[in-house]
Order: C-alpha cells, then sequence, then structure tokens
C-alpha cells in the first residue's frame, strides 16, 4: 500500500511539473499600423493558438530597434498564454546598425513624453484588429530604452497594470501629483555602467516619495544589457560595457513571471 501511494504522488508531481512548464502552441504574424501622428510602424504579434483570450503584453525593444531580439521575447511570452505585441517605436522597422545611429533613433524619445505616447497608444489601438487580446488586462516589458518607456507610459497615464524595466535607464518623466494606477518592477543588474548609482538612488527616492507599488532587483554581477544572449559579441564589436549573464536573464524572467501572475488577475 506505501508503495502504491508513493507512485501516485510520483505521478501527481510529474503532472505538475510538466503543467508548471507547459508551454502554448503560438501564432505570429508580421503587422503593419499608423500611429496617431501618421507614422507608419511595422510591429510582430505572438500568441496562443488554444486560447480565445489572453491577456496583452507589450513589449518595447532596446535602442538599436524592433529586431529579432524583441519577437524572441513576444514569442516566450505568447508560449506562457500572453498576448505579445513587439512595438515597433522608431516606425518604419527602422533599426539602428550601430551605437550612433541607434543614439541618434533612441535619443528623440527621452525627451519627448508626447512621441512615446504616439507609439505606444498607436500599438494600443492596434490592438483592436486582434479579438483574441484582452486590452481589460495589459501590461508592457522593455529592455534598456525600452524599459525606459515603459516606466514613462505608466507615469503619463498609460492604463498598463504593471510594467516591467529590464536594464533600463531610471531618469524619466517625473511621477505625477496623482501617483500612478499600476504596479512597477525593475530588474537592474548590479554592474551596470550606464545607469549609475546616484540614478539608482534617485529613481528609488522618487518611487518612495510618491508612495509608487514597486519592487527593485539587482542582478549581482550582471551589466547592461545582460538578458541579451547577443550582448558579449555586441559589446566585442562596438567597445561597449555589455555582456550576457545567463544565470541573471533565467532569474530575471521568472521574476517578471511571478510579478506579470500578481498584477493580471
Amino acid at each position: 500500500m506505501k508503495n502504491v501511494i508513493r507512485l501516485l504522488s510520483t505521478f501527481m508531481m510529474v503532472l505538475l511539473l510538466n503543467n508548471a512548464f507547459a508551454k502554448h502552441e503560438i501564432k505570429t504574424e508580421e503587422i503593419a499600423y499608423k500611429t496617431t501622428d501618421g507614422t507608419l510602424c511595422k510591429g510582430y504579434v505572438a500568441y496562443p493558438a488554444d486560447q480565445s483570450k489572453s491577456d496583452v503584453i507589450l513589449v518595447v525593444h532596446e535602442w538599436w530597434g524592433c529586431n529579432d531580439y524583441a519577437r524572441m521575447r513576444a514569442n516566450m511570452l505568447a508560449e506562457l498564454g500572453y498576448f505579445a505585441f513587439a512595438v515597433d517605436m522608431y516606425g518604419d522597422g527602422k533599426i539602428g546598425a550601430d551605437p550612433k545611429a541607434a543614439g541618434e533613433l533612441a535619443g528623440a524619445f527621452y525627451n519627448n513624453p508626447k512621441l512615446v505616447l504616439d507609439r505606444l497608444q498607436g500599438a494600443e489601438s492596434k490592438l483592436k484588429d486582434f479579438p483574441m487580446a484582452n486590452t481589460d488586462q495589459m501590461g508592457a516589458i522593455g529592455y534598456c530604452f525600452g524599459g525606459s518607456m515603459v516606466l514613462n507610459a505608466i507615469k503619463l497615464g498609460m492604463d498598463f497594470k504593471g510594467v516591467v524595466s529590464f536594464h533600463g535607464n531610471l531618469q524619466g518623466v517625473p511621477v505625477p501629483a496623482e501617483g500612478i494606477k499600476g504596479k512597477i518592477l525593475v530588474c537592474h543588474g548590479n554592474a551596470d555602467a550606464f545607469v549609475k548609482e546616484e540614478e539608482v538612488k534617485n529613481f528609488k527616492a522618487d518611487m518612495d516619495k510618491n508612495k509608487i507599488d514597486y519592487k527593485f532587483i539587482g542582478y549581482d554581477n550582471a551589466t547592461h544589457a545582460f538578458t541579451n544572449p547577443a550582448a558579449t559579441e555586441t559589446g566585442k564589436k562596438f567597445s561597449l560595457p555589455i555582456e550576457y549573464n545567463k544565470a541573471a536573464d533565467l532569474k530575471s524572467w521568472n521574476d517578471m513571471q511571478e510579478f506579470l501572475k500578481s498584477v493580471l488577475k
């Protein structure tokens, strides 16, 4: 009898583990859409093939543009059960081929909140074309430049239940007097040479002063762009202090999953 109970327990554990790590079959689509200022954008959506309705996650790219890395993350989110939309912030699918070009493309957004809203609201409007996208439950994640953009977007009043910044810049628009509606998770590399300790302190102080619901997680030995498997090669190519950190990448992705489960209910 004890052996039977042990076998049943083992069987149930295997079922639970398999269910926990099950991935959805997904559908993907390259899409074109226009923003409120008439800019033509070229984005990408991925969503579970077996769900009639899925919570939405916007994915905002690094300063390089809406490239294969952003699409990869959208696919990973879809496998988890989300409707993922990799947004084209620059328009026309523009890609920065080198740091100078990428910096010029990204620079237009840091001091222009209206442009940030235009691009993201244009993507939000496009979601109306997808009946399987549950826009009542929407979040956003962003990488580097994209991390900064999703932090700005939630401060500017976009209706996100929560946003996640991966190795994003932390200087941005101020928190409005009325606060923000959603929650924030910051996944930060403790060895990030682009985001100085003073910037981290100022961000936390601003969040605390305004009583914002946020969580800040630092990952040791993680540089800027630590989630991107191509970061080490890119860093060498352009002499940038960036490097892939597999442990921090996996941990931050798990931290994101827990966060999204808590805010999208």
